[in-house]
């Protein structure tokens, strides 16, 4: 009984979410943004929580999606299915292509290796004419997702919410269910114990492998429906926001918790949405936000909440020594 009322319950909550940005008065765009962004976050997520390397790779992964379906759908004409594979795939085997030469490396290197190789994606794009250099990719078309006689097409934010909802609870749910899989498993083994995992017959080179490229699938297709959702891809797309704006979203509220990355996102986006102090303070905002995390509350708010409600645990009571019999 517990399994069809869970069920119940979750379709509920999804039909209430997907309500909700038109009870609050309109906000669809920031709602879409929300959820888009928390899919890439998700991505990062799996290789930090999970595998414990800290990747500053992911917005590669993120505007290779978007890339490929600017070029794709403005050039070629390709449709949305078309494109969603086309980023699907450049994301993999971008991370296919770095995780080879990376995963070998621990710790600060992975990290320094991964951010240059952002670098250098970012002076590809902002001087290679294939990609539009400097102005990169306009005027890309609406998402339509049609198939046969069923309309899926998307004109503004009201009409795309669903599809970035949808694309948020497949997200979800694969999370969910790659921390229960056997590749999960090896993951955190390979995480907490390198050692003890190539001891008990893990390949830890190629559990890292696929990892990595599973977590590039998601951070691409959140560039896919972001192309989407902006009709403009650009190489501002490699600048340092985005990349803080997915570490935030993973350590702000707690690692290994499935929902951490998607309540940090909104706390970021809504801050920059509804309480915006100005560009260059929200900037100070988000990487003060980044640095409490990490230097203070190393657990998330997550972990510093549960810290203030637990309950003392009761003081052991020392037992009397019997006294002598006279």
């Amino acid at each position: 009984m517990r399994g069809p009322l869970r069920a119940l319950l979750a379709a509920v909550a999804a039909a209430a979410l997907l309500l909700l940005p038109g009870w609050a008065g309109g906000l669809h765009g920031a709602f879409a943004v929300i959820a888009i962004m928390a899919v890439a976050a998700y991505g990062l997520d799996i290789v930090v929580s999970d595998l414990g390397e800290v990747s500053l790779a992911h917005t590669v992964f993120f505007a290779a999606g978007a890339y490929a379906t600017a070029l794709l759908s403005t050039r070629l004409g390709a449709g949305s299915w078309a494109t969603l594979a086309a980023a699907l795939t450049a994301g993999a085997l971008l991370a296919a292509a770095l995780g080879l030469v990376t995963l070998r490396l621990r710790e600060f290197v992975f990290s320094l290796v991964t951010y240059a190789a952002t670098v250098v994606a970012a002076a590809v794009a902002h001087n290679w004419p294939l990609l539009g250099g400097s102005d990169g990719v306009s005027a890309i078309p609406t998402l339509d997702l049609s198939v046969g006689p069923l309309r899926l097409a998307a004109g503004n934010d009201a009409q795309l919410w669903p599809y970035a909802l949808v694309l948020l609870l497949l997200t979800l749910y694969a999370v969910r269910q790659f921390r229960r899989s056997r590749l999960g498993a090896m993951a955190m083994m390979v995480h907490l114990n390198p050692r003890l995992a190539t001891m008990s017959g893990i390949d830890v080179g190629r559990v890292r492998l696929l990892v990595f490229v599973l977590s590039s699938l998601f951070s691409a297709a959140a560039g896919w429906l972001y192309a989407y959702q902006r009709a403009y891809v650009g190489p501002d797309l490699f600048e340092t926001y985005f990349l803080v704006l997915m570490l935030t979203a993973v350590v702000l509220v707690g690692r290994r918790r499935l929902l951490a990355p998607l309540i940090g996102t909104a706390l970021i986006v809504g801050q920059e949405r509804f309480l915006s102090f100005g560009g260059d303070v929200n900037a100070i905002i988000l990487g003060g936000a980044l640095v409490t995390a990490l230097a203070i509350l190393p657990g998330g708010l997550d972990g510093t909440l549960r810290r203030l409600f637990a309950r003392p645990a009761p003081r052991p009571t020392a037992e009397r020594e019997p006294l002598p019999q006279p």
